[in-house]
C-alpha cells in the first residue's frame, strides 16, 4: 500500500531554512577539503559493505552516510547494539537519578509541525474532486491530514507527559530524569519526506536556579562519554548553540560534534529548556509539578537529543587505519584496521584452523566456540569456511571487520594444547595454552570496559 507522507496542515514546501540547511550538507557532502577526505569517505563506506556492516545498495550507503537508520549487515547491528548499551548505562548508571521508560506517540508530538501519513487511496478521491474550489480542496486535505497517523519526531513529549506519575517515585525530589531509546522520524534534506532515525532521549528535570550549571554538567558529561570510545578523541568536540539558532523554547543549547571528512556533524544537541512545555503539558495541575526543592517552583527541563546511526557513523570513521605496509621492495601495499573500542567491537575473537586434521581441528574449535558464548564474549566462527584462504588474507579481512584477536588451532594445539593468537591491533602473535584463552580475553575486554 502506498502512503504519502506530508507536513502537517498542507505545510507541502519546506521553510527556507530547512532548504538552505539542507543545500548545505549536500555541499559539504559533494565537496571534501581536500581529495584525501573524499578517498577515505569512499574507502570507508565500501569497507562497511564488504565487512557486513551495511547492506549493498547506493540509497542504503547514502542514508547511512547522512546519519539516517539504513539497512545494516550482522556486523552494523551488533556495533549499534553496542553502543546503544553503553549509552544507556552512561545515563543511568548508579551516579545518575534517571529512569527508563517507554512513550507512545503523541498527538501533542505532530500539534503544530509535525509529520503524518495518509494513505494514498484516501488522497486520490479527494485530488479527483474537480468541482471543488482551490479553499475546499486545502480544507478537505486539512482535515484528512488531521484525522491520520501521526509520525513519532521526538521523545521529549512523552517524557513530559510522563513527569508527574515519576514524581511520586523519588519523592517529589529534584533533580532527576528520564530516558528513552527508539526509532524516530526526520525530515530528509528538507524535503519533507521523512526517514528513520535511531534516537537516544534523556529528559532531566531540575531545580530552575541549577538549570544552567545542569546544561554544562551534561554537555561535560557527554563528550567525555564520546570521547572514552575513540581512537582520536580531539575529533569529538563540543560547542554553544548560537542564539540564532536556538529552539522557540530554549534559552541555551549545546551540541556535541563530530569532524567527519565532509565537516562537523551534531551528535547530540542539549537544550535548556524552561518550564514552559512542561506547564503546557500539564495544564490546571501547576500544584502536581511543584517539587520539594526547598521553595515552590516549577522544575526546569534539559533536554539530551542523540543520533546514534551517527554515531555509528562517527566511530567508524573515528577507527579507520590506513597503514602502509612494505610487502617488498617493490610493492608498497596499504593495511585497513578498524581499531573499534573493545566494548563497541562486534566482533571479539576470530576461531580459525591451521594445519592439521580437519575434523579433529574443527571439533576443538566447536569446544572453545561454546565457552566463548557461555562467557557471552562474540566470535566469528572462521573455520567453517570452506573455500582455501592464506592466514595473510584471513588477517586482512579480520583487521578490515575489527575483531580484536585471531585464535589459529593447529595441529599443535592436538599434541600438546598450545595455539596461537594474533592481536588487531599489535599484530603480535603469542602462543597461549587452550585452558588460558577464555579467561585472557575476559579480562581483556573486561579492564578496556573499565577504563
Amino acid at each position: 500500500m502506498l502512503y504519502y507522507c506530508v507536513r502537517n496542515v498542507c505545510k507541502l514546501k519546506p521553510s527556507p531554512c530547512r532548504v538552505t540547511l539542507a543545500l548545505q550538507h549536500t555541499r559539504r557532502l559533494c565537496s571534501s577539503s581536500s581529495g584525501e577526505g573524499v578517498d577515505r569517505v569512499k574507502t570507508l563506506l565500501q569497507l562497511c559493505v564488504d565487512r557486513y556492516y551495511v547492506s549493498p545498495g547506493q540509497s542504503n550507503t547514502e542514508l547511512f552516510q547522512r546519519g539516517m537508520s539504513c539497512c545494516y549487515g550482522p556486523l552494523g547491528m551488533e556495533l549499534r547494539r553496542n553502543l546503544l548499551q553503553q549509552w544507556w548505562l552512561s545515563v543511568t548508571g548508579p551516579t545518575q537519578q534517571v529512569f527508563g521508560i517507554n512513550t507512545l506517540s503523541s498527538s501533542k508530538d505532530t500539534a503544530t509541525d509535525g509529520l503524518r501519513f495518509v494513505e494514498s487511496e484516501h488522497l486520490k478521491p479527494i485530488l479527483e474532486q474537480q468541482e471543488l474550489s482551490k479553499e475546499q480542496l486545502v480544507q478537505k486535505i486539512q482535515t484528512l491530514i488531521q484525522r491520520s497517523p501521526s509520525l513519532r519526531t521526538g521523545f521529549l513529549q512523552g517524557a513530559l507527559e510522563q513527569f508527574v506519575p515519576s514524581l511520586e517515585l523519588v519523592n517529589r525530589k529534584l533533580p532527576f530524569g528520564l530516558a528513552e531509546t527508539g526509532l524516530c522520524f526526520q525530515p530528509r534534506d528538507g524535503s519533507g519526506c521523512p526517514a528513520e532515525v535511531t534516537q537516544t532521549s534523556l529528559v532531566w528535570f531540575c531545580p530552575p536556579r541549577t538549570s544552567s550549571q545542569w546544561l554544562d554538567h551534561w554537555s561535560r558529561q557527554r563528550l567525555k562519554w564520546w570521547r572514552q570510545f575513540a581512537l582520536s578523541p580531539s575529533e569529538f568536540s563540543s560547542s554553544d548553540v548560537p542564539e540564532q539558532e536556538l529552539e522557540e523554547s530554549a534559552t541555551r543549547g549545546a551540541r556535541i560534534l563530530y569532524s567527519f571528512p565532509w565537516g562537523q556533524e551534531p551528535l547530540e544537541t542539549l537544550w535548556s529548556r524552561g518550564s514552559t512545555e512542561l506547564l503546557q503539558t500539564h495544564k490546571g495541575v501547576r500544584t502536581k509539578l511543584q517539587c520539594r526543592d526547598g521553595r515552590k517552583s516549577i522544575p526546569h527541563v534539559i533536554s539530551v537529543t542523540g543520533n546514534m546511526d551517527r554515531g555509528v557513523m562517527a566511530f567508524l570513521s573515528n577507527s579507520l587505519q590506513q597503514l602502509k605496509k612494505e610487502e617488498s621492495k617493490q610493492k608498497m601495499l596499504q593495511r585497513k584496521v578498524l581499531k573499534l573500542h573493545p566494548v563497541l567491537a562486534p566482533v571479539k575473537v576470530a576461531l580459525d584452523i591451521g594445519r592439521g586434521t580437519t575434523v579433529e581441528l574443527r571439533q576443538v574449535c566447536e569446544g572453545l566456540l561454546q565457552e566463548f558464548m557461555e562467557a557471552k564474549i562474540s566470535t566469528w566462527p572462521g573455520y567453517l569456511e570452506t573455500k582455501p584462504t592464506s592466514m595473510e588474507q584471513l588477517n586482512t579481512k579480520y583487521d578490515e571487520m575489527g575483531v580484536l584477536f585471531t585464535v589459529v588451532i593447529s595441529e599443535n594445539t592436538l599434541e600438546s594444547g598450545l595455539l596461537q593468537v594474533r592481536s588487531r591491533d599489535t599484530t603480535i602473535k603469542e602462543t597461549k595454552h587452550i585452558s588460558e584463552i577464555k579467561n585472557f580475553l575476559s579480562r581483556y575486554i573486561s579492564a578496556a570496559d573499565n577504563i
